[in-house]
This record gives C-alpha cells, sequence and structure tokens, in this order.
C-alpha cells in the first residue's frame, strides 16, 4: 500500500484552510466556477476583443471537452480551481491578443523557425539544466517563463510582466514548499514549451496538472499554436536560434521533425532507477497541488514501459528512419563536466563554441549547486517498484545506449 500523499507533502495550513471552505457550502465547484461560456464572456469583456483566432483548429471544442473532464474527473480543490480558472483566463486572454497581432501584421506568418535547437528525453534526465545552460549562449533565444505567459505584452515594463507571472511560477512552491526542491520555477527561467502551448488547450502541461484519464492532448493541435506563437515572438527581432524543451516531445519526435523539418534533438539520458522514482514523485506532487486525490496506482502503472520507447527510438535511428539531427547527453558526464557534452553537441550541429559560453555554463553551475533549494529525497520502493524490476525492466534502455548507472535513492 503507498504512503498517500497527505503523509507525503502535507499541506501548508494556510492551503488546508482555504480547501476545507468548500466543505461548508457543499463543494469547491460552488466557490470558483469553472463555467466556459462564462469564462469566454469576462476574457472579451476584459481585453475589449472578440476574435480568438482559428490557426490551430477548434480550440473552443478543446477548451469545452477539457473542462467538462477537469470537472468530471479531476476533482480539484478551491486552490487548485483558482489555479485552473487563473490559467484559462489568461490562455483566452493571450489568443484574443494573438489574433490582433496576426491581424495587424500578418507578415508574421511568413517568418520561418529555422534550426531549432529542441532538449527532449525522460523526465528527470537533465533536460532542465542542459536547457539552462544552452540558453546562456547569446547567439540563440529561448522562452522566459514570463514570456510564456505574454507572447504579446501589454506592457513594456519587463518587471511588472515577471511580477504578473509569479502566480504561476513561484507560487507553485507556496501552496507545496516541498515543489521547490523538485523543481525551480522562476519568472526569469527558459520554461518547457508546454506552458507556451496552453492557450491551444491541447497542451499536455494541462494534462500533467490534472488527473483526467478520458483526456488526452492533441499534439497537432499544440504544435500548430507553438508555430504561431514562436513566430510571432521572432517577429522583428534580431534573428537568433530556438533552444526549446520539453520531454513531451520524446513520443513524438516524427510530429516534431514535420513542423521543424531541420530542427536539433538533444537526448538526455540517466539511471532508469533515479529517473522513474523521482518522475513518478513529480507528477504526483503537481497534481496534489490541486487536488485532495491523487491516485497513485494508476499514476505509476506502466511507468517503466517508457524505456522501451527509448529503445524502439534507437533502433529507427540505426535503421536511418529519422535524420542524423540527434545528439545524445548523458547527465553523469554532464554532472563532471558540464560544458564538452555540450561542446560535442556544438561541434556535430556545426554551431561554433567558445570560451566565453564555457565560462558562461560554469559560473552558472557553481551558482546554481544541486540541492540549493533541499534534498528531493525518492525512492523506487516509495512508488510501489522495486530496484531489481526497475533494473530489469529498463535493461534494454541501459544497454542500448550506454547508459551509466548511479545507484542509490536519492
Amino acid at each position: 500500500m503507498q504512503k498517500p500523499m497527505s503523509e507525503r507533502t502535507p499541506r501548508p495550513d494556510w492551503v488546508r484552510r482555504i480547501n476545507v471552505m468548500a466543505d461548508s457550502v457543499g463543494g469547491a465547484e460552488h466557490i470558483i466556477s469553472l463555467d466556459v461560456g462564462e469564462l469566454v464572456e469576462r476574457a472579451q469583456s476584459i481585453t475589449g476583443l472578440s476574435d480568438f483566432g482559428c490557426f490551430d483548429g477548434d480550440w473552443r471544442g478543446r477548451l469545452d471537452s477539457m473542462v467538462a473532464a477537469i470537472e468530471s474527473e479531476a476533482a480539484l480543490s478551491v486552490i487548485g480551481r483558482l489555479q485552473t480558472r487563473q490559467e484559462i483566463l489568461r490562455c483566452l486572454q493571450t489568443r484574443l491578443f494573438m489574433t490582433r497581432q496576426l491581424a495587424e501584421h500578418p507578415a508574421i506568418l511568413d517568418e520561418v523557425i529555422e534550426a531549432p535547437i529542441i532538449v527532449t528525453g525522460q523526465g528527470r534526465s537533465g533536460t532542465s539544466i542542459l536547457f539552462e545552460l544552452l540558453a546562456l549562449d547569446p547567439e540563440v533565444r529561448s522562452i522566459a517563463a514570463w514570456e510564456a505567459t505574454n507572447p504579446v505584452p501589454q506592457t513594456e515594463d519587463v518587471s511588472q510582466l515577471m511580477a504578473q507571472t509569479e502566480c504561476e511560477q513561484e507560487f507553485w512552491a507556496d501552496i507545496q514548499p516541498e515543489y521547490a526542491t523538485v523543481h525551480e520555477h522562476r519568472s526569469d527561467l527558459p520554461v518547457e514549451c508546454i506552458t507556451a502551448m496552453m492557450p491551444s488547450f491541447a497542451s499536455f502541461q494541462w494534462w500533467i496538472e490534472n488527473d483526467t484519464p478520458s483526456w488526452m492532448p492533441d499534439f497537432v493541435a499544440a504544435l500548430e499554436f507553438h508555430t504561431v506563437y514562436l513566430k510571432i515572438l521572432q517577429y522583428r527581432q534580431p534573428k537568433r536560434t530556438w533552444v526549446l524543451k520539453t520531454p513531451v516531445y520524446l513520443p513524438v519526435l516524427d510530429l516534431v521533425f514535420q513542423f521543424f523539418p531541420d530542427a536539433w534533438i538533444l537526448l538526455t539520458h540517466r539511471d532508469p532507477l533515479k529517473t522513474l522514482p523521482s518522475g513518478m514523485s513529480t507528477l504526483a506532487s503537481v497534481r496534489w497541488q490541486r487536488s485532495e486525490i491523487v491516485d497513485l496506482e494508476r499514476l505509476t502503472a506502466g511507468g517503466a514501459a517508457s524505456y522501451d520507447l527509448m529503445v524502439h527510438l534507437k533502433q529507427r535511428r540505426d535503421t536511418g528512419d529519422f535524420p542524423d539531427r540527434i545528439a545524445d547527453i548523458h547527465f553523469v558526464d554532464q554532472l563532471r563536466e558540464p560544458v564538452s557534452g555540450i561542446r560535442t553537441a556544438y561541434h556535430k550541429m556545426g554551431r561554433p563554441f567558445d570560451d566565453s559560453h564555457a565560462d558562461r555554463i560554469r559560473n552558472y553551475v557553481d551558482n546554481k549547486p544541486k540541492g540549493k533549494f533541499g534534498s528531493h529525497r525518492y525512492g523506487p520502493e516509495d512508488w510501489g517498484f522495486s530496484r531489481e524490476e526497475v533494473r530489469e525492466k529498463t535493461k534494454a534502455y541501459v544497454e542500448a545506449y550506454g547508459v551509466e548507472l548511479e545507484g542509490g535513492d536519492e
């Protein structure tokens, strides 16, 4: 029997008290509404705009079905509903602003996203730190968290935009202080593509936040939206190479190459005895922020199967099914010497890598030590796995990529 989240990470008193308010009125839905029609009208009223655009298909149908699944399956708390309502309303406004921008500047759609560098891999395999180190290159650009939520900012005051973004970044650790040991959220840090994709109402981010078995993301619509989003940010700016990231690209690499045929994929690797329980812990922590119920057994069922996908990808790479535009970076190598793996990847991509970038990387790592916010402790047994089971089920992946085993539970 797995230990429930209430025992793993007890809530701060202020969160617990707010959520208990629902008991006095018959449910959290009576305190915070997620009525789609009302939210759509409110977004239009706030902005004075009416057109949500159609550059990514049936956004309204996706929003309706997503909210219906959230209402019937996700069991959101008062805090969870507040977060979700804010995100939906913000995303609706983003669509309105983007549509106006496209109408005013139709040349935006002529922009070309050239040879983006895309970081992906198993969750918790070092994708985030690699992403941050790549973003230190002045010849590239990434999506900052404040930018992901404000692709068409209504003010030029970046400090104001960063403050507004705090509710979707640092606030996560306020709700659940232990989350800061899992993943650092900050308005100025580069953020995953699935965050920027949220206004498509097709992004995997919605699934991560909400336990909705009947609803799944629409990857085509999400990438259609994301392409337009990137073009808006790139328009009339000095051309720099995009550095993008999300582990969610891993199962849809064919689609990624369809949208970005000249993309470079940096594929991260780490010992599954580390990534598997850490990934489960992270997903459970995100769900626990928004709901009083986290189905841990369903969450962990088949968790090791994703490593079979990695083996399949290796087989396809070896037979030439993918372009020779994928480079492997191993987490333990990056820990030992953070510069060498990136230098090697740059060489394969034909990009210059100078000493100044190397110095920035080393300085960044020195000032962001592991465990900065405490230790994220996890073990396979905590999530219903045995060490032997993980080793057996992921053996093919480890051998296919030559992954160095780390051992230990931390």
